[in-house]
């Protein structure tokens, strides 16, 4: 679908998943999720294909898009930059944010791994100690003697007691938590910022930190660009700022953070450009949720040119 008319100086590009298929919107900010929103939608998310379809607008209407925000999408950057060659793209701050928080996700299951290995361990050499140990009591003459077969008698019961062994319970920390359970409960934790949390969460926290401190310093990092958004600064103080941070990452031996800080500085110029006229990607977030809100009424899509026919109805 293409509605040309639509377009205005500030739009948003993204992706969502359609039966199965996915599909590039096209959005306008000017029309604020209500009618004039909608400019176009392509399947697929190839920029050769979606490009053909937006190069049909008038070249001077192209012209005049002064601004494009995203995420870290390559193929949304190259159609922006072939179709819209006048516009600023500003790549979405808490996408960027949202990098840093899944390199942390990463490093956090990279030790959930870690710490299962060596749960089985513990309860393998558990089990192998209190095999040993019923060995030991049923080759033992004074313990046989003891447990020997009792005589056919009215209420007893006949034969030697059953050797029980020991179930293995693992180390449990002062909340209650084994230390898989610990990490794999502190992924909400890493995903939001400390005054959110609550008072289980920040016990949580505290244990999760003193345990392993290269989560701490990550997530200290996070929290340190986090609240380089959060500031009323100028592009060139953002710059600055930014700068700094890219040395505090050099000096920690994370390399998920590293990687991270390098798909960012890939496209620092699109990044800083948040701090121009502070626009993000929530209009975009917002018109895919409306669109996951009519599958949820229908149940799933089964007619997609019918559903793209009120899409257009309602949103165009």
């Amino acid at each position: 679908m293409l509605l040309a008319g639509n377009l205005s100086e500030y739009c948003s590009i993204d992706e969502t998943q359609i039966c199965g298929e996915v599909y590039v919107f096209l959005t306008s900010k000017a029309g604020h999720g209500m009618k004039k929103t909608l400019i176009a939608s392509v399947k697929g998310t190839k920029a050769e294909t979606v490009s053909a379809i937006l190069l049909k607008i008038p070249k001077e209407e192209r012209e005049k898009v002064r601004e494009v925000t995203m995420d870290f999408s390559d193929s949304m950057y190259s159609i922006v930059k072939t179709c819209f060659p006048n516009a600023t793209i500003v790549i979405d701050c808490f996408h960027i944010v949202q990098r840093l928080c899944e390199a942390l996700d990463e490093m956090r299951l990279r030790f959930k791994r870690l710490a299962v290995t060596k749960t089985k361990k513990e309860a393998a050499e558990h089990n192998q100690r209190e095999d040993e140990k019923a060995r030991k009591r049923k080759y033992n003459r004074e313990w046989y003697a003891s447990h020997k077969a009792s005589k056919n008698v009215k209420g007893k019961k006949r034969g030697r007691k059953r050797i029980r062994k020991r179930k293995f319970k693992p180390q449990t920390f002062s909340n209650g938590d084994t230390r898989v359970e610990l990490l794999t409960r502190a992924r909400t934790i890493l995903y939001k910022s400390g005054e959110k949390w609550g008072k289980n969460q920040k016990t949580r926290a505290k244990i999760l930190f003193d345990n392993y401190e290269k989560l701490r310093e990550g997530y200290s990092l996070i929290c340190k660009i986090r609240s380089i958004f959060q500031k009323n600064i100028t592009k060139g103080q953002a710059k600055g700022e930014l700068h700094s941070w890219y040395k505090e990452v050099a000096d920690c031996t994370i390399r998920e953070i590293k990687s991270a800080r390098d798909c960012i500085k890939a496209k620092e110029e699109e990044v800083l450009n948040y701090f121009i006229n502070r626009h993000t990607n929530a209009s975009a977030e917002s018109f895919n949720s409306k669109i996951k809100g009519f599958k949820a009424q229908l149940h799933g899509v089964a007619d997609i040119p019918f559903f793209m026919y009120r899409l257009c109805t309602i949103f165009g």
